[in-house]
């Protein structure tokens, strides 16, 4: 009841109008099952005794208007429904994509909560969880009412025929919650096959892959693993048809000998008054009618119940993923006024989640604003880790970072994520126009886009293009998109850093890919762009190195040392001085 309370909270914020129309429905539905079974026994026994015409007209009238009637009104509700469905299929996966950009970076890293979103995003899209669960509590509610109604008719017979039904129908749902169980059990062993014949048949379609499979003849490896993998899933599904088969052969047989009780049961109690009150011809036509359409409806309605607990149990993933703890739900803190006057770490520890060792350990430094600093070290010195936790993407283990003075964690998370501006390693460029792309916005600010193109050395590139700043990155979804080179693509994401007008910007080894000359030329550049920001610039090479104003050296994850260039480079054992004359001698022409 809890799960079914938390789900019906979401469906009803998503869409309310779809519970109404799903009341609605099942009021309609329950009407017309009720007047089936009670109009007949009155046009039956009229035609047995008084016959008069206009009775008989009547009845029949009422017979016919109300499945016309009732039918015409829930096919329309199914209509309306079917449009609502849609949508608030739509709307929870929406709400979940809004959920993973509100989480906290380090969950989309841990592999739990990415498992829980592969999990959680299966129930809806490959499972149908959302529409499914729906049509369940229709049901459920639509043969509650009906049932009400044939209890009541059928308690004024006596107790037998409802104490067999109830026996008979006990069995039956036994045996289909038994298999709602095993299909559970199966389609939680599916769910990791399914991701694994996903990704492996993804690699045969995804153009990244191509050079690397071509090129080493991969093909033959991967399709043996989707054919694998295809066969544990038809393993899986022989095994839940076989079970299905004999539950459902089992059922049907119960169901048919139900039937015959009744029938044996109203027709001696019309033929004889030995088991008490004999029965009218009307009377035998509605009980008839009511065991009949009882056994029916508590069947439909045990099965939806037990389907319900089984899409419940596809959707609890859904369900745990929505109720995590948003980054941006701390709304009620301290919102960051002014620009980064200091950032400053204080005996900082961190270690990756199911880590071992700390990648940073008890680091401690003071950057104060307008500086341009270089963090430089090898490679898994925890350069870039350093940037995710001043970006509040990770939290500390043990000590402090603050910015003017505050920790981070006091300031309410939009207003401090406002104050930074980041280019990193892996940036991306996305599917829209260059504008768009810079802006961030459906309409950004085209004079400032402009001006930052120019900045950037973007203008002659930009002005080749037939829409220009509106021209749209990729060609997967535009025929007409571009493709611009390594280093045209990260001016643009240099441009969308500034845009952005931050106190504090950090290019995290954006530049990577490029040869040193190529990087040393974006770093000066851009070095001139962020005039009086704070900056931070890491990188494996020295490029940035020299016109900053002090560099941060990690090693092994802790500060070694921190001071401008010329004092590092007079200190002849330390690692600075080996990485740039080792870096110079390579690069020398």
């Amino acid at each position: 009841m809890k799960k079914l309370t938390h789900f019906c909270g979401l469906a009803w914020k998503v869409c309310p109008s779809y519970i109404l129309l799903l009341a609605l429905q099942a009021l309609a539905t329950a009407g017309r099952l009720w007047l089936n079974v009670i109009l007949p026994k009155f046009l039956v026994e009229e035609l047995a005794w008084n016959r008069e015409a206009h009775m008989l007209f009547l009845l029949g009238s009422l017979i016919v208007l109300n499945n016309v009637g009732m039918t015409w009104l829930e096919k329309l509700m199914e209509r309306l429904l079917e449009v609502r469905r849609c949508y608030t299929r739509h709307a929870m996966n929406r709400k979940m994509a809004e959920k993973i950009m509100n989480l906290e970076y380090a969950c989309l890293e841990n592999p739990y909560y990415l498992d829980l979103k592969e999990r959680a995003a299966f129930a809806i899209n490959n499972q149908d969880a959302i529409s499914q669960m729906i049509l369940c509590i229709s049901k459920v509610f639509s043969g509650v009412l009906t049932l009400l109604g044939l209890i009541v008719i059928l308690a004024t017979i006596g107790p037998v025929l409802l104490t067999v039904l109830a026996l008979g129908i006990g069995i039956m749902l036994l045996l289909s919650k038994k298999l709602s169980g095993f299909t559970v059990l199966v389609s939680q062993q599916l769910i990791p096959i399914n991701r694994k014949f996903g990704y492996y048949l993804g690699l045969q379609t995804e153009k990244q892959y191509q050079k690397d499979i071509r090129l080493y003849d991969m093909r033959d490896m991967i399709t043996d693993r989707v054919s694998r993998f295809t066969r544990e899933t038809c393993d899986l599904f022989d095994e839940m048809n076989e079970q299905a088969g004999r539950t459902e052969g089992s059922v049907s047989a119960l169901n048919d000998f139900l039937a015959v009780f009744c029938y044996a049961y109203a027709g001696l109690r019309t033929l004889s008054d030995a088991f008490g009150r004999r029965l009218s011809l009307g009377d035998l036509t509605m009980y008839v009618a009511a065991a009949s359409q009882f056994t029916a409806t508590v069947m439909e309605l045990g099965m939806s119940v037990v389907h319900m607990q089984e899409v419940l149990a596809f959707l609890e993933p859904y369900m745990e993923f929505m109720s995590m703890e948003e980054e941006t739900a701390q709304a009620g803190a301290e919102p960051l006024a002014g620009p980064v006057e200091t950032l400053e770490f204080s005996h900082v520890t961190f270690t990756y989640p199911k880590a071992e060792k700390p990648v940073l350990k008890d680091i401690s430094f003071c950057i104060r604003r307008g500086e341009k600093i270089s963090v430089v070290g090898l490679n898994g010195a925890g350069k870039s880790t350093l940037v995710k936790l001043v970006c509040r993407m990770y939290r500390a283990d043990s000590g402090e970072i603050r910015v003017n003075g505050r920790n981070i964690y006091d300031y309410d998370y939009l207003s401090y994520m406002n104050a930074i501006s980041a280019v990193f390693q892996d940036y991306r460029l996305f599917n829209f126009t260059i504008a768009e792309n810079i802006s961030c916005a459906p309409q950004g600010d085209e004079g400032k886009i402009n001006r930052l193109i120019d900045q950037v050395g973007m203008r002659d590139k930009i002005r080749e293009l037939p829409q220009g700043i509106h021209s749209r990155f990729g060609k997967e979804y535009d025929e007409a998109g571009i493709e611009l080179s390594g280093g045209q693509d990260q001016k643009i994401a240099i441009a969308r850093a500034l845009y952005k007008e931050a106190s504090m910007v950090i290019l995290d080894e954006p530049a990577s890919a490029l040869d040193p000359i190529a990087e040393a030329e974006i770093y000066e550049k851009f070095n001139g762009l962020v005039a009086d920001k704070t900056a931070i610039y890491i990188s494996h090479r020295m490029s940035s190195s020299v016109f900053c104003d002090r560099i941060l050296i990690l090693d092994g994850g802790r500060v070694a040392d921190f001071d401008t260039h010329e004092n590092l480079m007079r200190k002849t054992d330390s690692l600075y001085y080996r990485l740039f004359h080792s870096q110079a001698e390579n690069y020398r022409l």
